[in-house]
């Protein structure tokens, strides 16, 4: 007699422990490729914070929505349609995060550009005023 799952998975798992196994694998090892690019003065401090938390939070969500995915195609799941959608919402996320990183890397790279911009105004302002005041 055939069973109505696609692929015997075993008893369902936590998704929501495999997500929080999925973000400490994630970032293990992110946290230790960014530290190394940090010391070899391939990235800076803050770019390396960075990465490790958008790639241990992509990680995580990439983990859940596995488990959640290989748990629609066990025995007491909802099938594969199920498990598509899962998959298809753990892309989504991760494809939020990235967008989030982009937004907050154009911003922070604004927001630094502004902040030369007001010291090269204000460089030149006291450029000036040498100027006046020794007569030149």
């Amino acid at each position: 007699m055939a069973d109505s799952y696609l692929i015997n998975t075993g008893d369902p798992r936590s998704v929501t422990g495999h997500v929080v196994s999925g973000a400490f694998a994630s970032g293990i090892i992110s946290s230790t490729v960014n530290y190394k690019k940090y010391q070899n003065g391939e990235i800076g401090y803050a770019k390396a914070i960075q990465n490790t938390v958008k790639v241990t939070t992509q990680g995580g969500i990439a983990t859940g929505a596995a488990i959640s995915a290989t748990n629609h195609l066990g025995p007491n799941g909802g099938g594969l349609f199920q498990a598509l959608t899962a998959i298809s919402l753990g892309m989504a996320g991760i494809y939020a995060v990235e967008v989030a990183d982009q937004m907050i890397t154009k911003s922070l790279s604004e927001s630094t550009d502004e902040s030369l911009e007001s010291s090269d105004v204000n460089e030149a302002e006291h450029d000036d005023e040498d100027t006046i005041a020794s007569g030149e």
